[in-house]
């Protein structure tokens, strides 16, 4: 079954064909119509599965009939890399109906943003609390909504962003079609969604089960010998690779000794202003980078078919974090390798994720790799550090004892 069975009007099949769509995805078939028919849809599916097309071609058929100029749809997403991916999604989409988009998110300026408001845009994609912002300051008037989404629930609630949520929810219309997608499941979505939903069709595409076109192994190895691993892996491995760090520093010195080593490596990570990240991005999907070193905030907020490899270089916390991450590769119905770095210490959530895969995951060893290799002593105190032989004054004179007065004040 093809896009043409749904009917859109010629605008939108112009920007289905422009974007090379042809066939359309399980979330897509099974979510598509009863957005069209106006009626409320709770869709369960990960990442990667094609589900801003779900309900981007729905609301750009929806809102081309009526105002212009108005906002009439918002998306509500967790992170500004999202935002920018369903953003992009509706400029593709739509590029021959007229209708604006506009998104709206934390980390710049909001001067451009509040004269995008008032300057009247059909659909706004935005992260709650940058919205809430302009909500409480009148640039956002939400009066003449129609059409709300609220996508990736879980992450949503992951970044304790539900507060924030619900006080947006009492300034929008009660009268309106609502569309809520999330990866999971947990208990305060589910409660959410009941409170929010009117008679929702429920769609569900293996929302809890990583893609199929993903092959996994683990690669067990000493802490201190990650970094060896990961330079001999990429040198074997090749393509576009995506590797998740725990945290945005480690991320940083990551992607920076893999720059030194001469590989066309990048960053994304919390620590970076928006314009860095931006730029981080589109270099990661031009080319300009083949390697990307990121945080958790990037496992839901890259949307590029060519990601080749993702490789844990720390294990994650949760499973859906596990499934998040993968999910960054194996996308458009291409295949993808996701290999995953292991301690002793990791056994416990490497259990956890084999139950959530419903089978156990393959053990590898780099042939060639030295894993008996021990981790390089701490380097040996230099002389200003020692202590100064009896009866000599210590080094540095009067600025030495002063320093070493201030080091004991403050380590009091």
């Amino acid at each position: 079954m093809g896009f043409t069975s749904f009917n859109f009007d010629a605008k939108i099949t112009a920007g289905i064909r422009a974007l090379g769509y042809s066939k359309p995805t399980p979330i897509q078939l099974q979510a598509m119509a009863p957005v069209l028919q106006g009626r409320d849809v709770l869709g369960l599916a990960q990442t990667g599965t094609g589900k801003t097309a779900a309900f981007a071609l729905p609301i750009l058929q929806r809102l081309l009939t009526g105002p212009r100029g108005v906002t009439r749809a918002l998306v509500l997403a967790p992170t500004r890399e999202l935002a920018e991916q369903i953003h992009d999604a509706f400029q593709g989409l739509g590029r021959q109906t007229g209708l604006r988009s506009l998104t709206v998110y934390g980390g710049v300026g909001p001067g451009p943003q509040i004269s995008g408001l008032r300057g009247g845009c059909e659909i706004v994609v935005a992260c709650p609390g940058r919205l809430l912002d302009h909500m409480q300051h009148g640039a956002f008037k939400p009066s003449r909504l129609e059409a709300l989404v609220i996508d990736e629930a879980d992450r949503m609630f992951d970044m304790g962003f539900l507060p924030d949520i619900r006080r947006i929810l009492k300034n929008l219309p009660a009268h309106r079609q609502t569309l809520l997608f999330s990866a999971t499941m947990p208990d305060d979505i589910r409660k959410l969604a009941h409170e929010i939903l009117r008679d929702p069709v429920t769609v569900q595409v293996d929302h809890t089960v990583p893609l199929a076109t993903v092959s996994h192994a683990l690669y067990p190895v000493a802490e201190h010998l990650k970094s060896a691993l990961l330079t001999k892996l990429l040198a074997q491995a090749g393509g576009t690779v995506l590797i998740f760090a725990r945290t945005k520093h480690r991320a940083k010195r990551l992607a920076q000794r893999l720059h030194d080593q001469g590989l066309d490596a990048t960053s994304l990570q919390g620590n970076l202003s928006q314009n860095r990240r931006k730029a981080a991005l589109e270099g990661f999907r031009d080319g300009k980078f083949s390697i990307m070193v990121a945080t958790d905030i990037a496992s839901r907020g890259i949307d590029i078919s060519q990601i080749t490899h993702v490789i844990n270089f720390d294990v994650p916390d949760t499973t859906d974090a596990y499934t998040h991450r993968i999910g960054r590769t194996g996308r458009a119905a291409k295949t993808g390798d996701a290999f995953t770095f292991v301690t002793h210490e990791d056994e416990a959530m490497v259990r956890d994720i084999e139950r959530a895969l419903g089978a156990k995951i393959e053990r590898r060893k780099l042939e060639g790799f030295d894993y008996s290799a021990r981790q390089p002593a701490a380097p040996a105190r230099t002389a200003h550090h020692a202590h100064p032989e009896p009866g000599k004054k210590p080094a540095g004179g009067f600025h030495g004892r002063f320093s070493r007065f201030r080091f004991r004040r403050r380590h009091r």
